[in-house]
């Protein structure tokens, strides 16, 4: 079977694993991807939930309301709610992107910040947001890059249009640091007033994270392996995984148990080589994306969700009519289809029973029901792509066509 997402891992991360590190590696990784996505200050955290958490305690940020995508990973609010802030949720415009006309429409007195997401690596209109900064000068604008490293908007890069930019970095991102995330900026008494918030509140990693990350990592080759996935998709869906890929319960705002557990030096090592790596990750996710929109042009039933020049495509996205029938007649022509995003977050019982946002997110809800990921890795593997392309387009052509976006 094809996965969905398969991390580009070679030999080079298990010698880093497996080798002696010191008290440095983590700095050393800092300093790494900082150099790679050009910003002068990195800081790593155990998950990039934690990060996002950290820096709106380091921003001063208490009882404010932050806007934020009603389409996004559930993990940002939740890291609104537990900082002691409060989300204000924004609906998706046409490109799935949060809509910044009715962003800018909410602010108000006790708004004081934006987390502006590139969802799926398409790059968020940093034209639109620097006019927002320049009618709102006080209000904080942070870059969600979870899905969008190195994306661009018109040759600028997306994680620089703004005060700081968070990263995630867990096997399905596209890069890894095993998990881990990062938080970046330019302003250095704002990474040095992290870093104090960070090594005041999270521990040391202990022997026992640092063996069960080497695990995981090793456990990684084996379950990508494509004659071998098959078995593992398998185990997923018989929920044996879901300590490992169930992030989020609908029903709660929490954190993962071990989120004050810092990065180990072993996820550091593998994180550095990574870094080094990136550029050719995006340019893998753009081939693919690029392959895909090429060969299944034309098909009235896919829709292709608007992606500028520039992005970085972390998901191949699109819509369907019938996301759930069209994911099952894939898997069982050995092809494994994503919803990374399959909820708007208003709608969860989590963020119903607080009450705090009563308006209706009629784009989001349809992402939500009607987006799927094609599958997407970091090394282009022309044999897949096109497996994968002609599989689609058999179901694709039985499909009924996609019905417009709500007004």
């Amino acid at each position: 079977m094809i996965p969905r997402f398969k991390p580009a891992l070679g030999t080079q991360e298990i010698l880093a694993a497996l080798r002696a590190g010191d008290n440095l590696d983590v700095v050393r990784f800092e300093t790494s991807f900082a150099r790679e996505v050009g910003q002068q200050h990195a800081v790593a955290f155990p998950y990039g939930r934690t990060g996002l958490l950290m820096l709106l305690k380091a921003l001063g940020l208490q009882s404010a309301e932050i806007i934020c995508p009603a389409y996004t990973c559930v993990v940002v609010p939740h890291a609104i709610v537990l900082s002691g802030n409060f989300p204000v949720f924004v609906d998706s415009g046409s490109d799935a992107n949060m809509d910044l006309d009715a962003a800018e429409a909410l602010i108000g007195p006790q708004t004081k910040a934006l987390i502006a997401t590139s969802i799926f690596g398409h790059s968020v209109d940093l034209d639109k947001l620097a006019g927002i900064q320049r009618r709102h000068p006080d209000l904080i604008i942070v870059q969600d890059c979870a899905h969008s490293f190195l994306s661009e908007w018109q040759g600028e890069p997306v994680h620089r249009a703004g005060r700081a930019a968070v990263f995630g970095m867990n096997a399905s991102k596209m890069m890894m640091s095993v998990f881990g995330g990062m938080v970046t900026t330019d302003d250095a008494t704002l990474a040095q007033r992290l870093r104090e918030i960070r090594d005041h509140n999270v521990l040391a990693a202990p022997a026992g994270k640092t063996i069960a990350r080497l695990l995981y990592l090793l456990a990684l080759y084996p379950a990508f392996w494509q004659p071998f996935y098959g078995v593992t998709e398998t185990l997923r869906q018989s929920g044996l995984l879901d300590r490992f890929t169930r992030y989020y319960d609908e029903n709660i705002i929490d954190m993962p148990r071990d989120f004050l557990i810092g990065m180990s030096r072993l996820e550091a090592r593998v994180g550095q080589i990574q870094a080094m790596r990136l550029r050719p990750f995006v340019e893998a996710h753009r081939a693919y994306a690029e392959f895909f929109r090429n060969s299944l042009a034309g098909l009235t039933t896919l829709s292709w969700i608007a992606a500028p020049p520039g992005s970085s495509f972390s998901h191949i996205a699109a819509r369907v009519a019938d996301k759930r029938d069209v994911m099952d007649r894939a898997h069982a022509a050995g092809v494994q289809l994503g919803e990374v995003i399959e909820y708007s977050i208003p709608e969860m019982a989590a963020y119903r029973s607080r009450g705090s946002d009563l308006r209706a997110f009629p784009m989001s809800a349809a992402f939500s029901r009607q987006t799927i990921n094609l599958p997407v890795a970091g090394r282009f593997n022309v044999k897949n792509a096109e497996r994968i392309a002609k599989v689609l387009r058999k179901i694709l052509e039985q499909q009924p066509p996609v019905t417009a976006l709500p007004n």
